[in-house]
């Protein structure tokens, strides 16, 4: 099947129409991938006056920002922090939904054990010291764009370690393919958690974007007036198109291009990877867990640490954070593996009655996912300009978007967002707007 302008006008509901397309295509653009760069393009371009589609491989919108209710308990599975909230657009959205936040803030110190045995309070310590001096250890590093692990190599045994801690629990990677330079470059500030999901946030502010969902985007095609995106539905034309789709999804060859991509866009995407920030959650019978000395947990074990929190926002449940090439393992082992992994680590540190307390569990697999391929971006050492350079566009036609290509905004939900919306800025300046080859801008963004 082939989508014509008369079957797509009578689709209104998957597609908003605010002005009216060119003949030599369906709709102004089409957005690939509705999570939150997607999302802020369409509404940038509705208004703007412009056409559009969003096609969504998934059955939902939202992308890696999802708040998984599974369990009876909601918990999000992808992110959580509304991160550098001094500049990040949902904590204004949030505030405009009148959705309530929660300032991140330092509680009590977990306790942390090596497999399965408490840690004595002098290695605590020890390792503490180790991240209050990495940064000394790391300053050389940021200007010659080295890898964590490259900076530490002959740093003291705590320093080494505390390099594997920040690049496994911030980024999900392992500390020799981080960039400390594009970490450098991240933006910070103040830290708020959605009690409610972050992911539901994200899925209510884009509920009024009209979006195809369970859409794959296998092709897209590139032509002198028009793009040309194949999808199962049939091809749909456009005069430009918007890909949100993550990176891995990208390197994977999921979406194929036609003609390829030109060399700095595929130098861009070889200097990025895909993190494996990966959480098990585990739903608990509380009155069978019993007292808890702590509520936050740490185990160092082979290949790495694993964090676990106990009673998030009130709720029966205990998440499990790792990363790295752990977390890829236990992915790609699936979710009953996962699950049984995690219980048998509390086991090993609170006693064999966790077995029974737990009434159920769920892997948030983004390693293995499809329509992701990992959890974030992160730029490899030697390549702190790949962010940038994703932002080129590809014959004027093609822009992407996303966390990947937002600069010190990366690998979060509001540095998607405005990449999204600085997506369709570019996409209405672009020259072709002006050529006669699509109508003529009405408004300005």
């Amino acid at each position: 099947m082939r989508f014509s302008r008369r079957s797509l006008l009578t689709g209104a509901a998957a597609i908003l129409v605010a002005g009216r397309a060119s003949a030599a295509a369906d709709v102004d653009v089409a957005i690939v991938g509705a999570g939150a760069a997607g999302i802020a393009a369409a509404k940038a371009l509705k208004k703007a006056g412009r056409s559009f589609v969003v096609l969504e491989a998934r059955d939902r919108i939202g992308g890696r920002a999802f708040t998984d209710e599974s369990l009876g308990a909601p918990f999000d599975a992808g992110a959580q922090f509304i991160h550098w909230a001094e500049r990040n657009p949902w904590k204004k959205i949030a505030e405009r939904l009148k959705v309530p936040l929660e300032e991140d803030g330092f509680g009590q110190m977990p306790l942390v054990f090596a497999n399965g045995v408490r840690m004595p309070e002098e290695e605590r310590t020890r390792r503490r010291s180790g991240f209050a001096r990495i940064w000394r250890a790391l300053e050389a590093g940021v200007a010659a764009d080295r890898s964590f692990a490259e900076a530490v190599k002959d740093a003291p045994p705590e320093i080494a370690a505390a390099a594997g801690g920040i690049t496994q629990f911030s980024l999900g990677e392992e500390p020799e393919r981080v960039s400390i330079a594009d970490y450098e470059q991240l933006w910070s500030g103040d830290d708020y958690l959605v009690p409610s999901g972050y992911g539901a946030l994200v899925a209510r502010h884009g509920a009024d974007v009209p979006v195809r969902l369970s859409t794959i985007v296998g092709a897209i095609r590139l032509g002198e007036r028009r793009v040309e995106l194949e999808t199962p539905q049939g091809t749909l034309r456009a005069g430009a198109a918007i890909v949100t789709a993550p990176v891995g999804v990208l390197k994977a060859g999921s979406i194929r291009f036609a003609p390829e991509l030109p060399p700095a866009i595929a130098g861009a995407l070889d200097g990025l990877g895909m993190g494996a920030y990966t959480k098990i959650a585990l739903k608990l019978d509380r009155e069978r867990v019993g007292p808890l000395e702590a509520t936050d947990l740490i185990e160092v074990v082979d290949g790495g640490a694993v964090s676990f929190e106990f009673w998030p926002f009130g709720r029966d449940l205990v998440v499990v954070l790792l990363g790295g090439d752990h977390a890829r393992k236990l992915c790609e082992a699936g979710e009953q593996a996962a699950i049984d992994f995690a219980i048998e680590r509390l086991v090993g540190m609170l006693g064999g009655h966790i077995r029974a307390a737990v009434t159920g569990g769920r892997l948030a697999a983004w390693w293995t996912d499809p329509y992701s391929r990992g959890s974030y971006s992160v730029a490899r050492p030697g390549r702190v300009s790949a962010r940038e350079a994703l932002r080129q566009p590809v014959g004027g036609r093609i822009f992407f978007a996303g966390e990947a290509s937002a600069g010190g905004g990366a690998m979060t939900v509001g540095g998607a967002t405005l990449d999204g919306e600085r997506a369709a800025r570019a996409v209405l300046d672009a020259q072709h707007w002006r050529t006669g080859s699509l109508p003529r801008r009405r408004e300005k963004l």
